[in-house]
């Protein structure tokens, strides 16, 4: 839902469903078959091979942590959901009451694709990937309040309402 404000418009973002992320299902559960494999190990076999069984456990969990973090970093330019306050040449994204400010450069290019945004910077890298807009119309509303256009009937229709 766009709410046009005095230096910009507030967008309410609506969430895709995402994908189920079962990797920490799946960590669990290896986790915990490898627990009981050492176990057995330690009661089982010499003390060298257990050991070599529980470092072995250590190491993969430690592997899993760190491609896990990864994953994670490479998703930080995503925005799907919660608030966004749009300026010119500023972002505000408030998701549950944490807030990022996001400035542009003026080098940054913003770029609409269907009913996304994406921001590259000046190598054409991605920087962010914005998408939960209702519809075409507020998306290109955002693009035109960041690059600092004023808004005509072309980017939005404007809804008049008596609260």
């Amino acid at each position: 839902m766009l709410k046009l404000t005095d230096d910009g418009a507030k967008i309410t973002l609506q969430a895709q469903p995402q994908t189920a992320d079962n990797g920490l299902f799946w960590f669990g559960s290896a986790l915990l078959i490898g627990a009981v494999a050492v176990a057995m190990a330690m009661s089982l076999l010499s003390e060298r091979l257990a050991i070599g069984a529980l470092a072995l456990l250590i190491i993969g969990s430690f592997i899993f942590n760190k491609q896990r973090q990864q994953r994670k970093k490479a998703m930080s330019g995503v925005i799907n959901s919660g608030i966004l306050w749009v300026r010119a040449g500023e972002l505000v994204h408030d998701n549950n009451g944490k807030r990022e400010h996001i400035h542009l450069t003026d080098s940054d290019d913003v770029k609409l694709i269907g009913e996304q945004l994406q921001i590259c910077d000046s190598d054409n890298a991605h920087k962010y990937h914005i998408s939960g807009f209702e519809t075409v119309q507020e998306a290109t509303a955002a693009k035109a309040i960041l690059q600092g256009q004023a808004l005509t009937k072309r980017h939005v229709n404007i809804k008049m309402s008596s609260d």
